[in-house]
Order: structure tokens, then sequence, then C-alpha cells
């Protein structure tokens, strides 16, 4: 229904805020750090792949279904 699209285009939104903002917290610490020397490639690389995995499974989140008809 119309009513459902909406709610979950509002939702969608959300999830999207959500996601931009932890992006920019994470590089905001990780990319000062990296530049000072305090974080190695290795760190780096494992901490961007726990970045993304977290920012995929906050918009899985979308996928579930609530009372489905």
């Amino acid at each position: 229904s119309l009513g459902a699209g909406i709610a979950l285009s509002r939702k969608t939104l959300r999830v999207i805020r959500q996601n931009l903002w932890w992006s920019f917290g994470y590089n905001f610490v990780s990319v000062p750090l990296a530049m000072a020397g305090l974080v190695t490639p290795w760190m780096a690389g494992i901490g961007m792949a726990g970045s993304s995995l977290l920012v995929v499974l906050n918009a899985m989140r979308l996928q579930r279904r609530r009372g489905r008809s």
C-alpha cells in the first residue's frame, strides 16, 4: 500500500543518514591516525572492512518485514 511505501522510504532515509554519519565519524578518526603513523596498513584494512560490514548489516535491517501478508 501507499502508506507502507512511505513508511519504508522514511526508514530507508533514516538508515542512509545513520550510515553516512558512521562513515564520516570513522574516517574523521582513522585518517588522522593513519597520517600520524599510529595505524599500520593492515590495521587500516581491517578497520575499513569492519566499517563496511557494519554499514551493510545496518542497511540489511530494511529487509526485515513485520506481519507478512
